[in-house]
């Protein structure tokens, strides 16, 4: 019986057919650059497959990098304002330095604190209403918060601490109507008590004689007395002076220098925490007596 298909040559000789063939291929093409152009067609057919495999990769890489540049760029911002903040709360003390200067206050012997400690705190939520205007801060206790611990900004003072817990702390904003504050007026050096109104925008310097010179556009600072609040920050700058020449005392409003419709970032002060430094490091110890003792005794 004959096979329906004839068999071919063998497996030996067809592998060295196409030893030889494969051999003269290459011989010809480092020769004779004979296949340049197969090449060229074939690296271009193949190329949007390549590109296709290496998508996931190069995206991946992508949104790595642009995550890694936006948390970079965050933190660095985050310090950048913090720095700012702390720079702009030293310069609000400039012009009052300029007038104390002139006034001889070395020769008067003022305690002027000049580097109280300062540390960056950021409001959480804000209590506002007719009745009392508050706002709660993201340091407490256990950062070294204490009531009564006054709290400003690169503008100027914002309030003091009212309550402490462990992470966070209440404010009583300067502008709430039962705040109080001792300031003093830079041109001329009178010292009153400026009193908050309830309004975000006003605050109001209480029992003024008539013939006090206090005129618009007289800036108020901080004038140290009550020991709450530190000499020499910006509080207000009189808007207003009515005097009734049938009354006893003037009505005078100020514009506080703290915009606090816009409280974020604010700078809580520890004002005696140098001098507190310094006289400890300016207190002798006592030696201990060294007592002997007799025998017999």
């Amino acid at each position: 019986m004959n096979p329906i298909f004839g068999r071919g040559p063998s497996l030996q000789l067809r592998l060295f057919f196409a030893v030889l063939l494969s051999a003269s291929l290459m011989l010809a093409d480092s020769r004779l650059d004979a296949f340049s152009n197969v090449r060229y067609v074939l690296n271009s057919t193949i190329a949007p497959i390549q590109y296709l495999a290496d998508l996931p990769r190069n995206m991946f890489s992508g949104l790595y990098e642009r995550f890694s540049s936006k948390q970079q760029l965050l933190i660095t911002n985050k310090a950048l304002r913090e720095e700012l903040l702390k720079r702009k709360s030293e310069l609000s003390l400039l012009a009052q330095y300029k007038e104390e200067n002139q006034r001889f206050r070395k020769l008067l012997g003022s305690t002027f604190v000049r580097d109280e400690k300062k540390v960056v705190t950021e409001v959480m939520a804000v209590d506002s209403s007719s009745y009392h205007q508050q706002i709660v801060i993201d340091k407490g206790h256990l950062d070294g918060v204490y009531q009564g611990q006054p709290v400003i900004n690169e503008s100027g003072i914002v309030g003091q601490v009212i309550k402490v817990g462990a992470h966070n702390s209440r404010v009583l904003l300067l502008t709430d109507a039962n705040s109080a504050i001792p300031v003093q007026v830079i041109r001329n050096d009178i010292r009153v008590i400026a009193a908050g109104s309830g309004d975000f925008t006003q605050i109001h310097l209480q029992h003024i004689p008539s013939n006090f010179d206090i005129q618009d556009g007289d800036v108020l600072v901080s004038s140290g007395l009550g020991g709450v609040y530190p000499e020499g920050y910006p509080v207000a700058t009189v808007s207003k002076v009515t005097i009734d020449n049938h009354q006893q005392f003037s009505t005078i409003e100020a514009t506080p220098a703290v915009d606090f419709g816009r409280l974020r970032y604010l700078l809580l002060v520890w004002p005696h925490q140098v001098e507190q430094d310094v006289s400890l490091q300016e207190t002798p110890v006592a030696p201990t007596p060294v007592v002997e003792v007799q025998d017999g005794e």
